[in-house]
């Protein structure tokens, strides 16, 4: 049985979309692989997104914060991939843990100057002297300023940070899909659709570069 892969979604401040990427992403993912999230955030938003959807996501969730156990947590078999999210903090040890043996590392971040400052120095900080493969993912980018993202991977790339291509637009469906305890693929209210697709077109941005 081969190892899975080991998806980290990581930003060293809060309020930027994490733990939305991170479910999201598990259940893009979970549409054709055999997914576990894993939520390391002692906040654990993510356990109770999938505590309140009583159906399931499509994957499965274990909490965990013990660094001795998450180092260890590619040993997992069952599994096709492990998404992990998190917590909000670089001292982290769960971070410390995390960040060395993933296959690769997801940065959400708004594309507001205030927020791409912060990431860049979890970048520096984190991520690059782990010699990750990584990429950054503006988060809650308002679909009337599209601008602002595109201006946003700029700067990233005159830095010689990788960016994704596609981002994810702030649309209400991410909140009330959340409200509701369910992930973005299964919500059915408006601009869902719209919302799905900004999801599919990063996993499979991200899968292409993993390859």
């Amino acid at each position: 049985m081969t190892e899975p892969r080991l998806l980290a979604v990581l930003n060293g401040k809060g309020g930027v979309g994490k733990t939305t990427t991170a479910i999201n992403l598990a259940a893009t993912y979970a549409e054709q692989y055999k997914v576990l999230l894993v939520d390391t955030d002692p906040q654990a938003s993510a356990t109770w997104w999938f505590q309140r959807h009583g159906q399931g996501m499509g994957f499965d969730l274990a909490q965990e914060v013990n660094p001795k156990l998450l180092s260890n947590v590619r040993k997992l078999s069952g599994y096709e991939l492990i998404v992990v999210d998190t917590p909000p903090a670089l001292a982290s040890s769960a971070l410390a843990a995390v960040v060395p043996i993933a296959d690769y590392v997801v940065l959400p971040t708004p594309p507001a100057p205030i927020d791409l400052a912060a990431l860049i120095e979890t970048v520096k900080q984190v991520v690059q002297p782990a010699n990750v493969p990584h990429r950054v993912l503006l988060t809650r980018v308002d679909p009337r300023c599209v601008a602002e993202a595109l201006e946003a991977q700029n700067t990233l790339l005159q830095l010689g940070v990788a960016a994704c291509h596609s981002f994810i637009r702030a649309y209400k469906a991410h909140e009330r899909a959340a409200l509701d305890g369910v992930p973005i693929t299964q919500w059915k209210g408006k601009q869902a659709k719209e919302a799905q697709a900004d999801y599919r077109r990063v996993a499979e941005e991200l899968q292409r570069d993993w390859r």
